[in-house]
């Protein structure tokens, strides 16, 4: 395998100059066929590998034998965990599907089994409570140390599942609301006893699958498998206003081989986010986030990145390919995000054919982003950012094209821009800023401080790319 294979129609520098009278619908379709004439070769990536055929569950069960009632009003907490643990009884028989039919099926904090699939039907909407009482408390996670929003404990997301193995969450575009905003406004008040819940977390777990649902109004984050592996999410759509408090989307954390395609998903913070742990707790727990394939999703984030990586990243974070994306109306487009005591490393990152509109900072690295669990942290503990490349990448309505500060005692290094072009609107006061970083660059747009124009093919064996995307790295 031999990295990218370019097509010799890319050249920006006569491009630019046929783009100037097309308008922008005709501008974008001509730059994704361009960009489709990027080969990355390598196959699939992880996306070819956590797909897995899976055989219809032999057993089935509706949550209406168990009681339950789709009036949004009756609280089914009771039923979902009845019938959890009778289908638990078929786990070593092929395993079982809980059945939700139309309706609004209210319920607490809930807890999944092995070798099994919820599926929602159309029409379907489990509904979290809003009352905080019908949420488990449970201690922190061992990578963070305490609650993110609260030191001490948290509550238990709405959906869990802890050391399980094939489990699949899916639908005929059936909904979870969790009904985040007295979250929100606990949050924002400053009133809240523990740290947030999320719709949906995996612990410690392996071959699952979330797919073809709508999300809804989440109280934190949406989707989290921490210290999980062979995660496989696509078809959904995820949705929380444009105003609510930190909400993300998609947070893999601690976790390997991972995939996220085919998704929608507009959120008040971040739309993916990822993680592997905070400071001290993070570098001892020592499980780092990589082989994290995104692909083709729309992502809005009205007050955060696109697609962020940390701040919490003391655990690591590598060997991660983003292709084929739309970001649109976000802060930040892509941004790499660290700060001193978090030790760790964010390396090995390849991000490819983006289409950016409406975007305030197009491309950003941050070496002071993100507070600290407590005081014990270590401030020597430097972050290493480093072999991040990113290419193909076109955008409209930008105001910064990138922001690039670093670490005076540990710089970022190796960041490689190549075939770069962004439009910048009128109110931008200078479209780089760069300190504390190096790398090199290739027909990007405006050009980009002299930190980045390092001569691309003389620094090209400094470059990342992937010739098989999880096996050896080598150099374009």
């Amino acid at each position: 395998m031999s990295g990218f294979a370019l097509s010799p129609l890319l050249s920006f520098e006569g491009s630019i100059q046929f783009f100037k009278p097309l308008n922008f619908v005709v501008l974008l379709l001509l730059f994704l066929a361009l960009g489709n004439a990027v080969e990355i070769n390598g196959g699939d990536g992880q996306c070819n590998y956590t797909k897995q055929t899976r055989q219809p569950r032999p057993h089935s069960v509706s949550i209406l034998e168990f009681g339950a009632v789709g009036d949004g009003k009756t609280l089914n907490t009771i039923a979902f965990q009845n019938a959890i643990f009778y289908l638990k009884s078929f786990a070593d028989k092929g395993g079982a599907q809980l059945y939700v039919p139309p309706g609004r099926w209210l319920t607490g904090s809930i807890n999944l089994t092995s070798h099994l699939t919820l599926f929602l039907e159309k029409g379907a909407v489990i509904l979290g409570s809003q009352d905080p009482n019908h949420w488990e408390v449970v201690g922190p996670l061992p990578s963070y140390g305490r609650g993110i929003e609260v030191p001490g404990k948290r509550y238990r997301s709405l959906i869990n599942g802890y050391q399980l193995h094939d489990v699949v969450i899916t639908g005929d575009n059936g909904t979870i609301d969790g009904q985040g905003s007295v979250w929100w406004d606990w949050f924002s008040s400053g009133s809240l006893n523990y740290s947030r819940p999320h719709i949906v977390e995996f612990v410690d777990s392996e071959s699952v699958v979330v797919s073809n649902l709508t999300f809804l109004n989440a109280p934190a984050y949406n989707i989290h498998p921490v210290y999980c592996s062979g995660v496989h999410v696509h078809n959904i759509s995820v949705s929380t206003p444009s105003d609510s408090p930190y909400t993300i989307g998609i947070v893999p954390d601690s976790s390997y081989d991972v995939c996220i395609e085919d998704c929608t998903i507009s959120t008040g913070y971040d739309s993916i986010s990822l993680k592997s742990g905070w400071d001290e707790y993070g570098i001892d727990y020592g499980r780092p986030t990589k082989n994290i394939h995104i692909r083709r999703v729309d992502l809005r984030a009205s007050s955060g990145a696109s697609i962020a990586f940390g701040s919490e990243m003391s655990g690591g974070i590598s060997n991660v390919l983003v292709e084929h994306v739309h970001l649109y109306n976000s802060h930040s487009g892509v941004e790499f995000r660290t700060t001193k005591g978090r030790g760790g490393y964010i390396e090995n990152i390849l991000i490819s054919d983006v289409v950016m509109k409406n975007v305030y900072k197009a491309l950003g690295a941050c070496g002071q982003c993100g507070s600290h669990p407590d005081d014990k942290f270590d401030p020597s503990a430097l972050p290493v950012l480093d072999h991040i490349t990113i290419q193909n990448v076109f955008g409209t309505n930008i105001t910064i094209a990138g922001s690039f500060v670093g670490i005076k005692e540990s710089p970022f290094t190796s960041i490689c821009l190549f075939k770069i072009s962004l439009s910048i609107n009128s109110g931008s006061p200078t479209p780089w800023e760069c300190s504390d970083v190096s790398g090199s660059s290739e027909s990007v747009l405006p050009e980009p401080c002299p930190e980045l124009k390092n001569s691309y093919s003389n620094s090209s064996s400094a470059c990342f790319s992937l010739s098989t995307l999880y096996g050896k790295a080598s150099a374009l």
